[in-house]
């Protein structure tokens, strides 16, 4: 609250100067508190924009994000040119985002209630007067504040600050990326400078370190101050979007590690997982469905839905060996059975056999993208086929899709065709990303 309090993010308002739409659409605030990795907790202060759904266009309230596939690529070029990386946490980003001037009726309008007001009373007695307080029809305290600067939990808040950023990122030569809005590029010293982002997570590369340390400079300049400066990682590993990318075990490599992530998953789950050699993530029986399984009580369902979930974000990074259990797995969450229960508990013992396995991920030189595609023939129980696909630029799999095709086939040459149609999109993004990039894509094979 303090740290909102100074940098000013509200101005507090006489209710009486409200229109009745204003007061109608005020936002609640609400006060999160979460343990970080290192142990540390932190309190988020935000509003709760979960109102704001109905009325605000999807255009002012999606804001872009790099793709997964957009960060393994640039890493594995970084990797292959011995790139100087550089990872960058911008503090409170939204409330460093002014918001548009708005007439009377149309400025966001949040409202602050109990010992919170007391806080700010405190803080600043002459701003927060007490004519400024009302009460609800409960009898609780209420105070009324223009919200002058974007802050976490509003609908428009993410976008924004993209534009902000975008704009700040122009103004020193840097260019996006057509195929994904939230990479970037520049040329220095005759050589690419490349920044991707999620939301305030930076990640910045050059063959110079020096570059990057005047790109930090600037960052600290334009988003830190004295109070909460500008995060900045340097050296061959970063803790990247739940990712460890290790530029440093294999030299011209990056190593996509997630140990941590499986750790935490095998520990949470709430049944003993059985560890034997030879072990595979799923068999046969995965597709077959078992129409007399009985269906998990609501507790199971919940855990089922959960760790299912949680092994997707991990299979789209660092362990695509278990996406096909994953993605058929996906299409039971709703009302899944003790069969699903089983197949998911084999995977979790595999995931437990394998914890200590690592994603290398490494470009052969040669410039030639490879993709594997192929198709299972009717192996659904409504007789559809199953597409997958494994991209390579070298070494280590960059992009993994495993997926129920939409269209029956009468022949697994046409299962086949249908498997190039499902992936051939993705085939394409991926020529166009790196050749503006700038990396000389020569060739496209498809197996």
């Amino acid at each position: 609250m303090q740290q909102l309090h100074y940098c000013t993010v509200w101005e507090p308002i006489n209710v009486n100067k409200l229109t009745p739409q204003e007061l109608k659409k005020s936002l609640d605030s609400l006060i999160f508190l979460t343990e970080k990795r290192d142990r540390k907790i932190k309190a988020c202060t935000c509003a709760n924009g979960s109102t704001q759904r109905p009325y605000t266009l999807k255009e002012e309230s999606t804001s872009p994000t790099t793709m997964t596939e957009s960060l393994l690529l640039t890493s594995v070029i970084d990797a292959e040119e011995n790139c100087d990386v550089m990872t960058l946490d911008i503090p409170n980003a939204f409330v460093q985002t002014q918001m548009p001037e708005a007439d009377v009726g149309k400025r966001v309008i949040m409202k602050i209630k109990g010992p919170l007001i007391d806080m700010l009373i405190e803080m600043d007695p002459v701003k927060y007067k007490k004519q400024y307080v009302v009460h609800d029809s409960k009898g609780e305290k209420v105070l009324y504040v223009v919200l002058l600067k974007a802050l976490y939990g509003m609908m428009q808040s993410s976008m924004l600050f993209y534009k902000k950023l975008v704009s700040d990122l122009k103004t020193i030569g840097f260019e996006l990326n057509p195929y994904d809005p939230c990479i970037a590029n520049r040329s220095v010293n005759s050589k690419q400078h490349t920044i991707l982002w999620h939301v305030d997570n930076v990640k910045a590369s050059h063959v110079d370190w020096k570059v990057n340390d005047e790109f930090a400079k600037w960052c600290k300049m334009k988003y830190g101050d004295g109070k909460n400066p500008v995060k900045v990682l340097r050296g061959k590993k970063h803790y990247y979007l739940a990712m460890i990318l290790d530029f440093e075990t294999t030299p011209g490599a990056v190593v996509v590690d997630m140990k941590y992530y499986v750790e935490s998953m095998v520990k949470e789950f709430p049944e003993q997982l059985n560890v034997y050699k030879g072990l595979y993530p799923w068999n046969e029986s995965l597709v077959k469905v078992d129409n007399k399984s009985e269906l998990l009580d609501k507790q199971k369902s919940e855990w089922f839905y959960t760790f299912v979930y949680k092994a997707l974000f991990l299979a789209k990074r660092a362990q695509p060996d278990v996406l096909p259990a994953i993605a058929f797995l996906c299409t039971h969450v709703q009302s899944p059975t003790m069969s699903d229960w089983n197949k998911f508990k084999h995977m979790m013992s595999f995931l437990k056999c394998t914890k200590d396995d690592v994603l290398t991920l490494q470009a052969d030189g040669t410039k030639i993208l490879k993709w594997h595609v192929d198709a299972s023939f009717t192996v659904h129980k409504d007789m559809m086929s199953h597409t997958g696909s494994v991209f390579s630029m070298g070494k280590g799999a960059i992009n993994s899709i495993s997926t129920k095709q939409k269209i029956n086939t009468r022949s697994s040459t046409k299962a086949e065709l249908v498997a190039i149609d499902d992936v051939i999109s993705k085939i394409m993004w991926t020529k166009l990303f790196l050749e503006a990039q700038g990396y000389g894509v020569k060739e496209t094979l498809i197996y």
